[in-house]
């Protein structure tokens, strides 16, 4: 635990009692804090108090004695509109931040120093945070991971010297945290995506930009450059003197990180100064994965590693569940587990990196649809749509085969009889749904669960 010892003797209103909000409330009490729990959910209340929290209606509590509102990230902070708790502190003059904020504070306080490492993007940052920590842990470095991927901040072991702390951070986390200062910031893109919680694609990337920006001085900012906000992100924080290593998959760079052929190419001055593969990585297949690599390696060589000893590690990365993850086969059928692809950006990712796929899509829909996959479509030899986008993306398929399957189950074993039957050397039955989950499933691990477990019941499967 990171106790918080910047709020002790303070009032302190904590709204949200999630698995981060308890452990900010643990953080708080821990530090000498007076902590006063809230959430609408009343199962979430009863959690929280019998954990020995206070917990009281923040509509009726005196603010002028609170010195600060920690809010879940999932809740509004500004759109489509602040939620009530958030009103009734701005009103009252009271900060609004969230729990990374609370372990920036304790960091300056206390190990201004320790290495921290903040990654955000739209699209990679899970498999990026997780490719860094292993390539640390592997090096022999105490590494913490947590933040929007797996263990709440707060939760995780203090900042120390020589211990890296290595936090995914959504748009959401960084709006709440207004004094971000990693020692290494990472942004890999920016697509849209969540707009209905920013408003614009413009106020969606400055947020992201807010991490790159708050990067301490003598520390590195790692920035994926293939769109439009990412670019004008970099050159703006080169211009205000930080050191900028830039990466990308599209275009060769003089100095940075950038693909040739099947190369990731390490360049400094014009000089290649360290060239690699990944492509004997399963768990890094496809272009999207190179950048995860590129970004891992530059965030690493800025902490110290060396180039060889990075890639080394690198080399052993088992992947994370729910992303490409390749669930098992069944002769020459594959059976892959995308179910992170929440939006058709990341599904683009999956269906560039095969061919022959029967693939299975669909769920809550994002702005957009599918309607930028199109280019893909003639490599898809049959789609199985599930879930309440099924009308939209089946219109959007036209002619293209398709089956409306509607449910998972369905989905899974149309798929795996029609690929059975394809003559071709390697097909692929993929979930990668380009949408949200909320309509059959409560998240995207438990339809990535279910997905697998539909798999590995299979007659005849061998687990990958």
């Amino acid at each position: 635990m990171v106790p918080v010892a910047t709020f002790k003797g303070a009032n302190v209103a904590v709204f949200g009692l999630g698995g981060s909000g308890l452990a900010t409330c643990a953080a708080l009490k821990a530090g000498g804090a007076r902590v006063i729990a809230f959430d609408d959910s009343p199962v979430s209340l009863e959690k929280a108090a019998a954990a020995g929290y206070e917990t009281a209606d923040l509509r009726g509590i005196d603010w002028s004695s609170v010195a600060a509102l920690v809010l879940a990230p999932g809740v509004p902070l500004t759109h489509p509109a602040p939620h009530w708790s958030v009103g009734l502190a701005q009103a009252n003059g009271v900060e609004v931040v969230g729990d990374i904020e609370l372990f920036c504070r304790e960091r300056r306080a206390n190990a201004p120093k320790a290495p921290f490492v903040a990654i955000t993007g739209t699209n990679g940052k899970s498999t990026t945070t997780a490719l860094i920590t292993h390539i640390l842990e592997k090096t022999g470095r105490d590494a913490q991971m947590g933040g929007n991927i797996g263990t709440a901040i707060l939760s995780l072991e203090p900042p120390a010297r020589g211990r890296f702390h290595v936090i995914e951070c959504s748009s959401f986390q960084i709006d709440l945290t207004p004094s971000i200062d990693p020692s290494v910031g990472l942004c890999l893109n920016v697509t849209p995506d969540h707009l209905d919680r920013h408003g614009t694609l413009d106020d969606y990337a400055a947020v992201k930009e807010r991490l790159i920006a708050g990067v301490q001085p003598g520390g590195t900012a790692v920035i994926g450059i293939d769109d439009r906000h990412s670019q004008a992100m970099a050159d703006r924080a080169e211009r205000a003197g930080r050191s900028v290593v830039r990466i990308s998959i599209r275009n060769p760079l003089s100095d940075g990180l950038h693909l040739d052929g099947a190369d990731i190419v390490r360049m400094k001055a014009g000089a290649v100064v360290h060239r690699f593969s990944v492509g004997r990585v399963g768990a890094l297949r496809g272009t999207h994965n190179a950048q995860n690599a590129m970004a891992a390696y530059a965030t690493c060589e800025a902490l110290g590693l060396t180039g060889d000893d990075i890639v080394r590690a690198m080399m052993s990365f088992p992947g994370l569940p729910h992303r490409m993850e390749q669930v098992g086969r069944i002769g020459r059928v594959l059976f892959v587990n995308d179910s992170k692809a929440t939006n058709a950006d990341s599904t683009e990712k999956a269906l560039a990196a095969f061919s022959d796929i029967y693939w299975i899509a669909g769920g809550k829909p994002k702005e957009g649809g599918i309607a930028s996959l199109a280019r893909f479509f003639p490599r898809i030899r049959k789609t199985y749509l599930i879930g309440s986008s099924t009308e939209e993306f089946a219109a959007t398929l036209g002619d293209y085969p398709h089956v409306i399957a509607g449910t998972l189950d369905k989905a899974v074993a149309a798929a795996a009889a029609d690929a059975a039957t394809d003559g071709a050397a390697d097909p692929v039955v993929l979930l990668s749904p380009a949408c949200a989950s909320y309509d059959q499933f409560p998240n995207f691990e438990i339809r990535g669960k279910a997905f697998r477990d539909l798999v590995l019941a299979m007659p005849g499967i061998e687990k990958a």
